[in-house]
């Protein structure tokens, strides 16, 4: 879907490489999440895909075509794009923000309407409510909604996406973190997110590139890369708490076990990760749950020793 073949962006002739020979191969319908220190060249890569910013050396193809090639503008228009200040234009109604793309690509008045409504209620909102709204009038959360809508606007295969949670407070970041996982499943599109925060990078992608100087210095599953960081500078960078952070990468169902529990006993979802699982153990000063399914039923225990054994 993506192939980013020798790209090198060089800002002066004269100045070290703020990408470096850089490959990467991004499959169809997957979410790579691009991380590393600040300077690593993270956003640059990014940035190149759409040519945002122009590669100095390399190729770039998209769907088998070299980017690099084409007209610009017209690249844009199928790629779309979510940054962390959303990026809506404050004098459009939300209807026109989202249009702004397939106005540009020339659908029908009829076509658009249907689109605006059909993502408005893909990303949690109501027409009715918000289609004549301006951005002033909305949330923090709401504004990256619509962003988020925007960028699916004119149904691009690619999305690139550039600290799109950052700005908004943690615990609205996490639910729409888990929203949008749940809108990637649905629409099935190639994203590719920019983040500095290794929790978001572990929640959303399939897959994780950690940069140093330019330079990618493992690429792999978040499960990979937190249980076989490739080196010192991986590892001191996830942190000496990556085991923890591994058990959001499994839910109570990985782990549950039949059983009841007496009456007053703390419960659990079973679609609760391990992590949040573990916490809730902790505070709870026990060491076994109640799993209660999605029915609201009992669905089994879940023990300390089942999570440490996972």
């Amino acid at each position: 879907m993506i192939r980013m073949e020798n790209v090198t962006k060089r800002y002066a002739a004269d100045a070290p490489p703020s990408v470096d020979n850089l490959t990467l191969d991004i499959p169809e319908g997957s979410t790579v999440a691009l991380i590393g220190p600040s300077g690593c060249g993270k956003t640059t890569t990014m940035r190149m895909i759409n040519r945002l910013i122009e590669p100095t050396e390399g190729r770039i193809f998209v769907n088998g075509d070299d980017v690099t090639q084409g007209d610009p503008v017209l690249l844009r228009r199928h790629i779309g794009y979510v940054i962390q200040n959303v990026g809506l234009f404050p004098h459009m109604t939300i209807a026109e923000n989202i249009a702004s793309v397939p106005v540009l690509l020339h659908w029908s008045q009829e076509k658009i309407a249907a689109r605006t409504d059909e993502l408005l209620h893909l990303v949690g909102l109501d027409p009715k409510e918000f289609l004549n709204r301006y951005p002033r009038q909305l949330s923090g959360g709401q504004r990256q909604r619509i962003g988020v809508a925007r960028a699916l606007a004119a149904d691009p295969s690619v999305i690139l996406m550039d600290e799109p949670f950052g700005a908004i407070d943690p615990i609205a970041r996490t639910r729409l973190q888990d929203e949008f996982k749940q809108i990637l499943k649905r629409v099935r599109k190639t994203v590719v997110l920019v983040t500095h925060d290794l929790d978001e990078a572990i929640r959303l992608g399939d897959r994780i590139a950690i940069m140093r100087a330019g330079k990618i210095v493992q690429y792999d599953t978040p499960d990979a890369i937190l249980s076989h960081p490739a080196d010192a500078f991986v590892e001191s960078f996830v942190g000496v708490d990556r085991a923890i952070k591994r058990l959001s990468l499994f839910t109570v169902r990985d782990a549950v076990a039949t059983g009841a529990l007496p009456a007053g006993t703390a419960t659990i979802a079973l679609d609760t990760n391990l992590r949040d699982a573990l916490s809730l153990l902790i505070a709870a000063n026990t060491d076994r749950l109640g799993v209660i399914g999605a029915d609201g039923q009992s669905a089994g225990i879940l023990t300390r020793d089942a999570i440490f054994a996972v």
